[in-house]
């Protein structure tokens, strides 16, 4: 596989067919609710699982309960369109116990006709035995063999596993990994996102219009300025106007899932006259948990009146929300007049070359040294903290390890504190840093 991106796997189906069980049983823990309330599954719409020596993130595109039979064709047909759009292979799951029914035929010959592998999985198939002859009836979508297996009992994951990973592409042949450096353009509707990127690349590109969801998909595109050269990963709307708008951000989040999976740099776009908001706090945790080098663009600044104050307060309340991310680099632009675009491309620059930054471990542990003379370690119960050695075991982003003695001692707030102490030393500008923490009893560490 691709060294930065793991494949994608989006399951779709009718309601109730059991898609959020699945998820859970494979995820290995209860993230979305499974509840009676229709639409709760829309906060944790992904995981990444792994299975044998694979990891990919797998993605829901369920969730919602409409009424009548042809508001959930038209929904699961838009399901499918994104997930024709965004996966590598596409769980198409039904129900034994409701059997075939036409919204499945039709959504089949949707994602027949994509050409992406498609895995189909028929659920709550409790006996083997009772059940199989009810089966075979699912032959008749036409999608190779059906997969059965009971969700709620984790019974038969393993196959199906296997066969979904069986379409990943081997080692790293793909096509896609270059070392171009991939920067996703995120952020919610209508923010700018497209305008942004037109600015940058100095062409109308993408269409841009005034209604929520009007840019057609994802679209990379490939620059160069300055004999350094970009691929920018626009995210921006869906396929038509959605009449939910919890619909809307649930399509929005599987977009920036897939696309914050392949980039190097994440961009969120933030609508200066909206100001900062929980939904920009959510898309910006995908990216932060994924490792990625950020940067918060405040866009339609030029909208905003401004006293000497605007500025500072703007600021505080984005690094307030945004408090997990304190290393994000924050630029305030116009895409409509271009004021201060440039600057972003230096910006990102400098965040793709943190992100990648190697440090010695002789640096390293000169810098912890000094950090652990300055602040004593914590104690527990008599027992004081001690930290042995630390190395950067990889980039993209920096990741370290630290030997400690215990490593229930080594507190969040210790760690941050060595964190600090390095970004003092190194900026590391952009991008976040990862801690590992290994234990090494006393006389191993000699």
């Amino acid at each position: 596989m691709a060294k930065n991106r793991k494949p994608v796997v989006a399951v779709v189906g009718r309601p109730n067919v059991g898609k959020s069980t699945l998820f859970n049983a494979l995820a290995g823990e209860r993230l979305s609710i499974v509840k009676d309330t229709p639409g709760i599954t829309r906060d944790r719409l992904y995981t990444d699982v792994e299975w044998l020596d694979k990891t990919f993130t797998l993605i829901d595109t369920g969730g919602i309960e409409p009424d009548s039979k042809d508001i959930i064709l038209s929904q699961m047909r838009e399901q499918a369109q994104i997930a024709i759009d965004t996966a590598d292979v596409i769980m198409f799951m039904t129900d034994v116990k409701q059997g075939l029914v036409d919204a499945d035929s039709k959504v089949a010959d949707m994602l027949r006709r994509s050409g992406k592998p498609i895995v189909l999985v028929v659920n709550k198939v409790d006996s083997y035995e009772k059940m199989m002859p009810d089966v075979y009836e699912f032959y008749n979508l036409g999608l190779d063999d059906p997969y059965p297996i009971s969700a709620s009992e984790k019974q038969g994951l393993g196959d199906l596993l296997d066969k979904v990973i069986s379409y990943f592409p081997e080692g790293s042949s793909e096509l896609e990994e270059d070392d171009t450096p991939k920067i996703a353009i995120i952020g919610k509707p209508n923010v700018g996102k497209s305008s942004i990127i037109n600015r940058l690349i100095g062409e109308k590109r993408l269409i841009v219009s005034d209604i929520a969801g009007t840019t057609r998909d994802a679209v990379d595109t490939r620059l160069k300025r300055n004999n350094k050269e970009y691929v920018f990963i626009d995210t921006a709307g869906l396929r038509r106007k959605s009449k939910i708008k919890e619909e809307l951000e649930k399509y929005m989040i599987v977009r920036t899932v897939s696309a914050v999976e392949r980039c190097d740099v994440a961009v969120l776009v933030i609508d200066a006259s909206e100001g900062v908001t929980e939904q920009d706090a959510k898309i910006a945790g995908i990216a932060h948990e994924r490792g990625k080098g950020m940067i918060i663009v405040v866009n339609k600044w030029d909208l905003i009146e401004k006293d000497n104050k605007t500025l500072n307060e703007f600021t505080k309340k984005i690094r307030d929300t945004l408090s997990f991310m304190p290393y994000a680099e924050l630029l305030f632009v116009s895409a409509e007049t271009g004021q201060r675009l440039p600057k972003l491309y230096e910006m990102i620059d400098v965040v793709i070359e943190n992100h990648a930054m190697r440090i010695q471990t002789g640096v390293l542990n000169e810098i912890m040294a000094e950090a652990v003379a300055l602040q004593q370690p914590p104690t527990d119960k008599g027992k004081r903290l001690k930290l042995y050695y630390i190395t950067q075991a990889s980039v993209k982003p920096p990741t370290f390890v630290i030997f400690v003695n215990d490593k229930e001692l080594m507190h969040f707030s210790y760690t941050r504190y060595i964190e600090n102490k390095i970004r003092e030393a190194f900026g590391f500008q952009g991008t976040p840093l990862k801690f590992i923490i290994r234990e090494r009893k006393e006389n191993d560490a000699q």
